[in-house]
């Protein structure tokens, strides 16, 4: 049964620099890219594996949150992971955009997920961290170098960067 939701970033446009017209491009996973896309592979391979991430940066970037950094947040801090050399291999880490997650007073939200099953720090796994609109680069690099050097977050950021959770009963 097909789905009727939409997504607001299913266009063919998804992200800030698709591949234009006649111009040859390549992802991260070594494909030539999609006209049109930014990472979309030309051939398919349904059994190709995934790339391997150990932090996964879950980034809110629904209606509120996504306005209130008024630019594309995940697209720039994928370039700056690509400076720092943290966009590949076993330190890998993973900006993807998410729909709202209901904490809009906190926004913009990002979950810290590591990869438990590999190499991730179960320490830093499932952190929220709020208002991430106003890191700047400079936050965001050095949250890159504690995550990739496995430093424990709630030893080393002020408790203002952390939503509080409650686990109800």
């Amino acid at each position: 049964m097909a789905s009727s939701l939409t997504n607001s970033h299913s266009s063919s446009q998804y992200g800030s620099n698709p591949v234009k017209e006649g111009e040859v491009r390549y992802n991260e996973m070594g494909s030539e890219i999609v006209e049109g896309y930014t990472c979309k592979p030309k051939d398919y391979d349904p059994n190709r594996p995934i790339m391997h991430y150990k932090t996964l940066l879950l980034l809110c970037d629904d209606e509120r949150c996504g306005k209130a950094g008024k630019d594309d947040r995940a697209t720039h801090l994928r370039e700056i992971l690509k400076e720092m050399g943290l966009n590949k291999g076993e330190k890998r880490i993973k900006v993807s955009r998410t729909g709202c997650y209901g904490a809009c007073r906190f926004r913009q939200v990002c979950q810290v997920t590591e990869n438990t099953q590999a190499n991730g720090n179960p320490k830093n796994n499932a952190i929220w961290l709020r208002h991430t609109h106003n890191f700047s680069d400079e936050q965001w690099r050095e949250l890159f170098t504690m995550l990739s050097e496995d430093k424990i977050l709630f030893e080393e950021l002020d408790e203002k960067f952390f939503i509080p959770m409650k686990v109800y009963e």
